[in-house]
């Protein structure tokens, strides 16, 4: 039988031993547990305040709770909430309409994360590549140390193995390329491919930018095959490298876009945009959701782009990152036996740990943690940052004092011996 609620569930302390006994064991998150937050600040349950540097892994990028936002979503609670894909709302249109007119795009289908965006793509490649020009073209390129979503057919899509070890059999027909490898490339991309998928900066794969090169025989490649080029911008759209959207700062422009995220600052909400030669293979009841471009979801994305596109705000985005790589040079010539040559796009940063500190990222961030600095990893080797896009001057300068004393924590041990 069926236990009736504690209302005591609802109001009883919670602490972070709440969390291992009864939440599934796919995370291991930090001791502290968050409570408020405004701007780029944070505070715990112990009322200690944290500078935060990963806006929830470059998605806050009008930091948190920023007020425009709440009153957007504020007013739009009042009035309806959700009415599923059987219906339509102004709130998704006027977004749709706002993609459409910022992009290469022409037709956007909304959803609720990255993954479910890219699921989308990849479908619709197949879909497309099956309809014009038949089954044999069923094959996806992706690049090795990719991250495209943790479905099992994104999670195979992307290039990491161990992300896929104890779920086989896998889905066929994918193979993966050296990321930035022309000729690696041009190897695999072949008559019977229907999609390459690849992100325009590798972010879990280490903060990699794609060279702009590379990124052109994509394009070249897949005119050539008659295959969509699929940019996954889950974690480089909306601002985040001081652009709209990544592919912009390149001239490549891509069959289909992907992009979450940043894109509800917080407020789940993905989307695929592709042209409408391409859309039209996805024909009704082909592919749904039932949440997907719900009002308020809607409403929340509409401010964030109204508010990040705009040539001013995107200008300040490039000139943080400026500032904040500029200070990491700094670093990286006061410590060179601990970090590599620091690399970005716009305010995704990656700070590589040289070769006798390779494996210790987390080292760096849980001391800077410590001070009240909330920094990101990208794998084991590379500190990640991706502050807030409305980072300030007097942010930028706080972190640097930060992280210089969480390195000196750090590295205190090995001195003292």
């Amino acid at each position: 039988m069926t236990a009736m609620l504690d209302s005591s569930a609802t109001t009883r302390p919670v602490s972070r031993q709440t969390f291992d006994e009864v939440i599934v064991p796919t995370y291991a998150p930090a001791a502290m547990i968050l409570v408020r937050g405004k701007g780029l600040e944070l505070w715990d349950q112990d009322d200690k305040r944290y500078l935060d540097f990963t806006s929830g892994i470059a998605v806050s990028a009008l930091g948190h709770c920023p007020d425009a936002v709440v009153h957007a979503l504020t007013e739009q609670a009042h009035k309806v909430w959700h009415l599923s894909n059987a219906y339509t709302n102004e709130q998704v249109l006027r977004l749709g309409l706002a993609l459409t007119e910022a992009t290469f795009a022409d037709r956007a289908f909304f959803c609720n994360s990255g993954a479910e965006a890219n699921e989308a793509a990849l479908k619709l490649a197949r879909k497309y590549g099956h309809e014009k020009f038949g089954a044999h073209k069923s094959r996806i390129v992706s690049c090795l140390s990719s991250f495209h979503g943790r479905t099992l057919f994104t999670v195979s899509v992307g290039g990491q193995p161990k992300y896929t070890e104890g779920f086989e059999p896998l889905p066929p027909n994918i193979d993966h390329i050296k990321y930035n490898d022309i000729e690696s490339a041009r190897a695999a991309i072949g008559d019977d491919v229907c999609a390459v998928i690849v992100e325009p900066i590798q972010g879990e794969g280490g903060v990699i930018p794609g060279d702009t090169a590379f990124l052109k025989e994509l394009r070249a490649l897949c005119d050539k095959t008659g295959a969509l080029l699929i940019f996954d911008e889950v974690q480089s759209g909306v601002g985040r490298t001081g652009a709209l959207y990544a592919y912009m700062n390149h001239g490549v422009t891509p069959d289909i876009l992907t992009s979450a995220k940043a894109l509800g600052n917080g407020y789940p909400i993905g989307a695929m945009l592709t042209t409408n030669d391409i859309a039209k293979h996805f024909g009704v009841g082909s592919h749904g959701t039932t949440y997907g471009g719900n009002p308020l979801a809607a409403t929340v994305a509409l401010k964030v782009i109204e508010t990040v596109n705009q040539p001013a705000f995107l200008a300040r985005v490039r000139e943080a990152a400026d500032k904040i790589v500029a200070n990491l040079r700094k670093l990286k010539a006061d410590y060179p036996e601990v970090f590599g040559e620091p690399r970005n796009a716009g305010l995704l940063i990656g700070l590589p740990l040289a070769d006798a500190y390779k494996g210790r990222a987390k080292d760096f961030t849980k001391a800077a943690e410590a001070l009240g600095l909330m920094l990101l990893v990208a794998g084991p080797d590379v500190i990640r940052m991706a502050p807030a896009l409305v980072v300030t001057d007097e942010q930028i300068a706080e972190a640097d004092a930060l992280l210089r004393k969480a390195i000196d924590a750090v590295l205190a041990p090995a001195s003292a011996k």
